[in-house]
């Protein structure tokens, strides 16, 4: 203390010394200036006595060290000899001895140290008998702690638990989630990093430890920290540790579980008769044990009750824990206020015109009083935008009714809508080896007809076919899901079986399945009206026989669909049936007969990267004789959709001129293997098969005649389906078949 003090009243005298010399040099001079901090420093050096008179006297007595040369022509004096005044104002400073006494300060009482003055030594701390049997129990002076499970998670870190799997049931998941989260796991793979590095990033790893621990409800777990394999009572590892020999190992004491003691949820007990149901909701008990985790899953699950069974306006705050160690429970208070329970009423749009809120209403799931649910007015929101004619869209839910005594309020749905730009115009093109070159335009306006009519206008160029037509379709046609749709077009087609100039009318209703709801059956209706001009295949100079046909038909289809995935499907099974009864009527002939069809594909996954795929077709045409039946109504297979390896409409009978005749009867089976290669990301699958197909002149599919195709395909996944490549040749191939067949097109082959 006498020191402090000294050297605080040396300060204080330094400083007074600066701030002299500042005002000083203020008011001199330059040159007046530069000498001062010289003449300062020798009167500073007068000693104690002469500076604590200084002090007492004040500024007056200073100037009086200055020479009156100086002050009046201060220039002359710098640069003149010391004179004889100057001389004897120098020889009256007295030479200071550093071993003189300084001279008492006024106000300072303590005496000064003796010569012989020690400083007494401290009294040693007791160690805290807590952490000496914390240490004792983790880690005894061998290193290893009796009864321990030691998991070696990397070459430099471990993980050491108790070897009683009850006391830490969740040891997997701290693991698994450390592992995930470690800084010495996720930063110092490479194992170049010092050891004053590794000590850093284990301490962080052992805070995370703890955090983890708590999270499972051990609240008074204890980890113990080890750096460069220096166990609890040797020498520390030193800086000079070769990287590579840095080693961590975490010891972890579970120690008691803590359990939930009292729950508190807010207003809960104000919805009534439907308590008990949001209770149990809301799984966590008195006296379960507690986890973490479990107060955010289970405060989300009543957060969708509560949507779901008419709170509408329901609100949850943030869940307070809070842990006392002396019982080992954890008390939970989560704020939560129900706000009343409602039903639903008018779906209103804030752009009638264009989507009404009466069409709106018909594309839900629900009806007008029906208890609210969150999710199906998420739905609704879903489904809106889904129409393709909006860019956005919020659905929100305002009363207009209260709810009174035991009955539920009235909420409207308020739906705000911004438009999507609603004309397209579309192009493509492509090529098969067996239908060669094509290419199409559209153009379409998806809500001509307000709600949801789309008018489309579209022309096909190609080698082998020509086409012009307009189609109406209106979506969501008084349901949701349910499609009416008109199609009227000309065209003209030259295949290798047959070309037709055909005129055709067909009206279409059916109920779809979508990618927001994947329906398990669906349903098909409609009808046709086609004039067709068609000749069956013939060759250059041969004569040309057309015959006009005018056919009406009524097409049903139904459909099971029992896949995991509408587009790129890995399990489940996929079943349909389409049947047509047909008139025809040829030269003034009619003919009755009906198109069948079945087709079933199965899918079964084989690994974590292989889908096993098989599918199945059989078609008749019973009725009538094959001659009665316009070409392009027969049955034939080859091609991308059929028999891969084949050309389109190649497999089958043959006139007596080697075409393709068509048949009565259809027989296809496929199996292919999509393998993912991990490639671009796992977008990229290789995909082997095999493929059969028969048809022929009988009502019977026969199966003796089947051609084989095979071949290698790829796939490229994208946020819409996969694009398809396909390369297939015939097994057994035949004069005048082509060796291989490429096929590209959007979707799996089924």
């Amino acid at each position: 203390m006498v020191f402090r003090a000294c050297r605080i009243n040396i300060a204080l005298l330094i400083e007074r010394e600066i701030g002299i010399q500042r005002k000083i040099r203020a008011a001199l001079p330059a040159a007046v200036s530069a000498a001062l901090p010289a003449a300062l420093s020798a009167a500073l050096l007068l000693g104690a006595p002469l500076a604590h008179a200084q002090s007492l006297a004040g500024e007056d007595e200073l100037k009086n060290l200055i020479p009156d040369a100086a002050v009046i022509n201060p220039d002359e004096w710098a640069k003149a000899k010391p004179s004889s005044e100057q001389s004897a104002d120098t020889a009256a400073v007295p030479e200071l001895d550093p071993s003189t006494a300084l001279a008492d300060l006024p106000g300072f009482m303590l005496p000064w140290p003796d010569e012989d003055f020690q400083v007494p030594q401290l009294a040693p701390l007791e160690p805290d008998p807590d952490i000496g049997l914390a240490l004792q129990q983790q880690l005894p002076a061998d290193g290893t702690p009796p009864e321990s499970d030691i998991t070696q998670l990397s070459p430099r870190l471990a993980l050491v638990f108790p070897a009683d799997i009850a006391a830490l049931p969740e040891r997997v998941d701290v693991e698994s989630r450390f592992r995930a989260l470690s800084t010495l796991e996720n930063l110092a793979r490479g194992g170049n990093d010092n050891i004053a590095q590794v000590a850093v990033r284990a301490r962080s790893d052992k805070l995370l430890l703890e955090r983890l621990m708590r999270i499972y409800g051990y609240y008074d777990a204890q980890v113990m920290q080890t750096v460069g394999g220096i166990g609890i009572g040797r020498e520390a590892a030193t800086g000079e540790t070769p990287a590579g020999d840095v080693k961590v190992r975490f010891d972890i004491s579970p120690g008691p579980r803590f359990r939930f003691g009292t729950i508190a949820l807010g207003e809960l007990l104000a919805t009534g008769p439907d308590y008990p149901l949001l209770r149990d909701a809301f799984g966590i008990k008195q006296g379960d044990p507690l986890y973490s985790d479990a107060i955010v899953t289970e405060a989300r699950d009543l957060d969708f009750a509560l949507g779901e069974n008419g709170y509408a306006f329901a609100k949850q705050g943030e869940p307070e824990l809070l842990v006392d160690h002396a019982r080992e429970e954890g008390d939970l208070t989560m704020p939560l206020t129900p706000g009343g329970k409602y039903r639903i009423g008018e779906v209103i749009s804030d752009d009638p015109r264009f989507l009404p809120g009466r069409h709106l209403e018909s594309i839900a799931r629900f009806d007008r009083g029906d208890v609210y649910k969150r999710s199906e007015v998420d739905d609704l929101r879903r489904a809106i935008l889904a129409t393709g004619l909006v860019s956005s869209v919020t659905v929100k839910a305002r009363e207009t009714a209260p709810p009174r005594a035991g009955e539920a309020g009235t909420v409207a749905l308020d739906v705000a809508i911004a438009r999507a730009p609603l004309r397209t115009i579309a192009a493509g093109a492509g090529y098969d080896s067996g239908d060669g070159l094509r290419v199409e335009a559209s153009w379409e306006h998806r809500n001509f007809f307000p709600p949801e009519g789309m008018l489309r206008v579209r022309a096909v160029a190609g080698t082998k076919e020509q086409l012009a037509g307009v189609t109406f379709r209106r979506n969501n046609f008084r349901a949701r899901d349910q499609v009416l749709t008109f199609d009227l077009y000309a065209s003209n087609v030259n295949r290798d079986a047959y070309a037709a100039r055909t005129i055709a009318l067909s009206g279409n209703f059916e109920k779809l399945s979508t990618l927001i709801f994947q329906k398990p059956f669906t349903w098909g209706a409609g009808f046709e009206a086609l004039l067709s001009d068609e000749r069956e295949a013939t060759v250059v100079g041969a004569p040309t026989v057309r015959r006009t046909y005018k056919i009406g038909a009524l097409p049903l289809r139904a459909a099971f669909d029992g896949s995991d995935n509408l587009l790129d499907p890995k399990r489940g099974i996929r079943a349909a049936i389409r049947v047509s009864p047909e008139v025809s009527v040829q030269a003034g002939k009619s003919s009755t007969y009906a198109r069948l069809q079945a087709d079933a594909s199965y899918y079964l996954p084989a690994g974590d990267s292989i889908v096993l795929a098989a599918r199945a077709r059989l078609g008749m045409i019973p009725g009538t004789a094959l001659a009665n039946i316009a070409p392009s109504r027969r049955f034939y297979a080859g091609g991308g959709g059929s028999v891969r390896g084949f050309g389109y409409q190649q497999i089958g009978p043959r006139d007596v001129l080697g075409e393709p005749s068509g048949g009565r009867s259809l027989s296809e089976f496929s199996l292919e293997a999509r393998i993912q290669t991990g490639l671009l990301g796992g977008a990229l699958a290789v995909v082997p098969f095999i493929d059969a197909g028969a048809v022929d002149a009988s009502v019977t599919p026969r199966l003796k005649d089947m051609r084989l195709g095979a071949g290698l395909g790829l796939r490229y996944q994208t946020g819409f389906g996969p694009i398809r490549v396909d390369i297939g040749t015939p097994l057994d191939r035949q004069p005048g078949e082509s060796r291989i067949g490429v096929y590209v097109a959007l979707g799996q082959a089924f």
